[in-house]
């Protein structure tokens, strides 16, 4: 697979990476339903020799089961070992319930405890989850922590999730940002105006997260499949999975179909290159929860899609907003 510089770093990711949100299984606040431990670690293993080099996780997800699945998987794998990254910020009490901390002392509890359920020594990506709400003094605390923490060693990058061009303007004041990881796909595209523009200009590498709007534009989303998401599913309160805003992205997903099956690829393949087509865009986080899902969605980095297919999708994106 085809690689690229993250950002400044040293880091030459594939232009898929594998996400493992939806792999923290069930029992926590923004959990995608249960999940079998067995299936979530060949998913990995598949992405893994399909030449996929890097997985995203996040402390969070599933209150520390996707850290621990992940190091699970590599464990059993024989290949070479790909880059870690994962997320900190959010914390989590014994009612399960999520809060932001930016807090030094917050983070570097985080780091460790990290490092011990992922079973390495150092982690290559380090980022903050989510900023703090506005005004707040922690950004600048934990953004210190952070850099502190790439000083000792612990971690190898540090980068940001979820930031507006202000925050990673404010962070960038305390020590460089390698990376941005904002949500970005072609029902979410909100970071076209200025976030985008502002990370090429700066030389930040960005990792796109839900290419696929978390399923929506994958194909195998169905009126019928969304009506029988399960409640433990987050998805299911989702407006995107809700009218008015379901038939709009169903029309795009007829779009994208058409235009998959010209290449013999499915339709969520379509959708991230598109997100991938962008200069700014280094990579994109695409999750999946077996291994025939990635057969089906890890290989889009190497799709190109033609001026013509990209207007396509544009003209059904505004018809179908109209």
């Amino acid at each position: 697979m085809q690689t690229r510089q993250l950002g400044k770093s040293d880091l030459h990711i594939t232009r898929v990476g594998y996400g493992a949100w939806a792999i923290g299984g069930s029992g926590w606040q923004f959990a995608w339903g249960s999940q079998d431990d067995s299936e979530s670690i060949g998913a990995i293993h598949r992405a893994l020799d399909l030449g996929v080099n890097w997985i995203d996780t996040a402390a969070v997800y599933g209150l520390g089961h996707s850290e621990e699945i992940v190091a699970r998987a590599l464990k059993q794998h024989s290949g070479a070992k790909p880059y870690i990254f994962t997320k900190a910020a959010l914390r989590w009490d014994n009612q399960g319930q999520v809060q932001k901390v930016l807090k030094a002392e917050s983070i570097r509890k985080e780091i460790e405890d990290s490092l011990r359920r992922l079973q390495v020594d150092v982690i290559d990506l380090y980022q903050i989850h989510w900023p703090p709400d506005p005004d707040s003094p922690e950004l600048e605390e934990g953004w210190s922590a952070m850099a502190e923490l790439k000083k000792e060693g612990k971690v190898r990058w540090i980068g940001v999730s979820n930031f507006n061009v202000q925050q990673l303007r404010r962070a960038a004041k305390i020590a460089p940002i390698t990376s941005l990881q904002p949500p970005y796909s072609l029902i979410h595209r909100e970071i076209e105006e200025d976030i985008l523009p502002y990370c090429l200009r700066e030389g930040i590498g960005v990792i796109v997260y839900s290419p696929m709007a978390s399923g929506m534009l994958t194909g195998a989303m169905t009126r019928e499949r969304v009506s029988k998401l399960p409640k433990d599913d987050w998805r299911s309160s989702h407006p995107d999975f809700q009218e008015p805003q379901l038939s709009r992205n169903l029309a795009l997903v007829e779009k994208l179909t058409e235009i998959s099956n010209r290449h013999g690829r499915s339709p969520g393949e379509i959708a991230i290159a598109w997100t991938l087509r962008h200069p700014a865009v280094t990579a994109a986080i695409v999750g999946a929860r077996n291994a025939r899902q990635v057969n089906g969605v890890m290989r889009a980095g190497e799709l190109r899609l033609s001026d013509k297919e990209v207007n396509e999708i544009e003209d059904t994106y505004s018809e179908s907003a109209a």
